[in-house]
């Protein structure tokens, strides 16, 4: 893999003359959940880049967002520990040993943050002196200028770009058009960072695998991943689909209902299984587990199903994972470990009381050497990692696996059809011809 050869249109940061410039470098670390970094990946992957920028003579603000602080329906922002970005600041400063300052910005209201404040004046000047080592911004949702439209949200990006010099975008999984990942491209020379730049070649090579493409994808609702579905199913040699899209798949297939698949998302799948009568191509797992309960897992009431056995109107409760004997099929094997590439952005059972059919994925995806592999950020990573961890630390020293950060962007993409044609990636591009 070339880590670097990406699309020529694209501002590269090696392009860029950092050396005594304020560096604004919007990354996904979004990795906080109720006031603790739960997993480091991501904060690590973009190390690379920072060390970059502080070798080539930059200094470096960091920004990012974390959870979803601003309630849809009100539109109200809630400020507090739940949301800072203080546990990854404090785990750069642990990493790295430097001084990272971290601006103190009061609380104003309901409506968010209306701007960055004298504190964040403040810690840049400390940055410019050299007294800190990077600064990192509060959570960008905490401003009321990230999500909202109109003048609010120009006037926030134009105040992010008076505070640095240029912009690099790092942010790969943040792919939505907010002012910290598109707006602030309009006012500052900006450029893709290190791991941007890895996942959009990587991106690339599943967009065009080698053959035979094995594409996984699951998720918790039918009618959002139709698009993705749909891209991957032109692509791959063999779909499978695994969570509730799999359990939908069975009942516009044969006729079944499961309890908690919606009519409206059977009616739309009715098309896919109309395709696949000619392709063939949606790998069919022979064995489902059905459960009485859908947020406990009790002995007796659950049970193992043969999809070969369904009849036109059977009733069933939850179908909550894959049955680990199914991927003891030799046809489900020789799939499996004929494949050139394999991309997964799936965890196949109802979490987390049911996970065996997870785990059995991931061993036989694993036990095939030859395949390109690329995960899927997100679940995928963290159940890969938590029910295999040997073949996790295993695989991210394979240079044939390549784990995203983001995987609702790598199916943003897929949907699209490139992965260029991500907002974030766009606003780059777009800014290069500016110049």
């Amino acid at each position: 893999m070339k880590p670097f050869d990406t699309d020529p249109r694209l501002p590269v940061m090696q392009e860029a003359d950092l050396k005594g410039k304020i560096v604004l470098l919007r990354v996904d670390h979004n990795v906080v959940k109720k006031g603790k970094l739960k997993d480091p990946y991501r904060v690590d992957a973009t190390i690379g880049t920072l060390f970059s920028i502080i070798d080539k003579g930059g200094r470096p603000i960091l920004m990012t967002h974390v959870g979803r602080p601003r309630d849809k329906k009100s539109g109200k922002i809630t400020i507090d520990p739940s949301t800072s970005i203080k546990p990854v600041a404090d785990y750069l400063e642990r990493k790295l040993n430097i001084r990272v300052a971290q601006p103190d910005i009061p609380v104003e209201g309901e409506t968010g943050l209306s701007g960055l404040g004298p504190s964040v004046a403040a810690a840049i000047e400390d940055l410019r002196a050299g007294r800190v080592s990077m600064v990192y911004l509060p959570n960008t949702r905490w401003f009321e200028g990230e999500e909202k439209k109109g003048e609010v949200r120009e006037a926030f990006a134009k105040e992010l770009a008076k505070i640095a010099d240029l912009y690099i975008n790092d942010a790969f999984g943040s792919w939505q058009a907010h002012a910290s990942t598109v707006d602030v491209t309009r006012h500052l020379p900006s450029y893709a960072g290190m791991l941007m730049q890895k996942e959009l070649v990587s991106l690339n090579q599943v967009m065009t695998p080698e053959k035979p493409f094995v594409g996984v994808v699951a998720g918790s609702k039918y009618d959002t991943k139709i698009g993705p579905v749909s891209s991957l199913y032109k692509k791959a040699d063999h779909l499978i689909l695994g969570g509730v899209l799999y359990n939908t798949y069975l009942c516009a297939k044969y006729g079944i209902q499961v309890k908690g698949v919606e009519p409206s998302d059977v009616a739309l799948a009715e098309e896919l299984v109309a395709l696949d009568k000619e392709k063939g191509e949606i790998v069919e797992f022979p064995y489902v587990i059905e459960a009485d309960t859908l947020d406990q897992r009790i002995e007796g009431q659950y049970r193992k199903r043969d999809v070969r056995r369904f009849k036109k109107g059977d009733s069933f409760r939850y179908f909550l994972d894959i049955h680990p004997d199914s991927f003891d099929q030799p046809e489900i094997r020789k799939i499996m470990l004929s494949a050139s590439t394999i991309f997964l952005n799936a965890v196949m059972g109802f979490r987390p009381n049911f996970y065996e059919g997870s785990e059995a994925f991931y061993r036989i995806v694993c036990e095939n050497k030859k395949a390109h592999k690329y995960f899927g950020g997100g679940d995928t990573l963290q159940e890969f990692k938590a029910l295999n961890p040997g073949l996790y630390l295993k695989a991210l020293e394979d240079e044939n696996t390549y784990f995203f950060t983001g995987g609702g962007a790598v199916l943003k993409a897929i949907e699209e059809g490139s992965p260029y044609e991500l907002d974030s990636v766009k606003a780059l591009l777009d800014n290069k011809k500016t110049r």
